[in-house]
């Protein structure tokens, strides 16, 4: 049903809290396969995804890849993004009802100070991304970027909150 694809470079420790979460919607049956395309990691996060039944891709073509998703969906996260609440939930009736794609809504408990989100824009996957494979094959290219196959006019809010990336960059930068 979903397929969850990432991009890493030596998040190994951010990897492993992502994939630990996404465990509950396989059980559930809403995760089908997840996908982790590498930038040149030199840690172990080949081992982590290797260990999680991950499909780690060193050398990729993000259309061959799109392409290959088992999901007929696609959730776009960074590593150390965190999906909270009722998530699966969530996303299981989202996909039945609609077509257009959607971001979660940011965490409320996980917010930068207010000069911070004001002076700067946030990235592209900060708040995770969710599409159609169709809509994803339409644009998928070569080594492109997956935060470039988030410029969509018409992005829909899901209720679910997510723990965005730089928590745990932060916390692991701060030990």
């Amino acid at each position: 049903m979903l397929t969850i694809i990432m991009e890493t470079r030596d998040n190994e420790a951010e990897l492993a809290q992502t994939l630990s979460v996404l465990v509950a919607g396989a059980v559930e049956g809403l995760v089908s396969d997840v996908i982790i395309l590498d930038h040149g990691s030199k840690d172990g996060s080949v081992h982590v995804a290797d260990a999680a039944g991950c499909r780690f891709c060193v050398d990729w073509d993000l259309g061959e890849i799109v392409r290959s998703a088992r999901g007929e969906w696609l959730m776009l996260l960074e590593p150390g993004a965190r999906p909270i609440g009722r998530w699966v939930d969530e996303l299981v009736e989202y996909v039945s009802l609609h077509k257009s794609p959607a971001r979660f809504s940011p965490s409320r408990l996980h917010r930068k100070p207010l000069l911070q989100r004001i002076s700067r824009r946030g990235k592209p996957l900060e708040a995770g991304f969710l599409m159609r494979k169709g809509d994803a094959l339409a644009v998928a290219r070569g080594k492109m970027l997956l935060s470039e196959m988030t410029n969509i006019r018409a992005v829909r809010k899901l209720a679910t909150e997510l723990v965005p990336a730089w928590v745990a960059v932060d916390s692991r930068q701060s030990i």
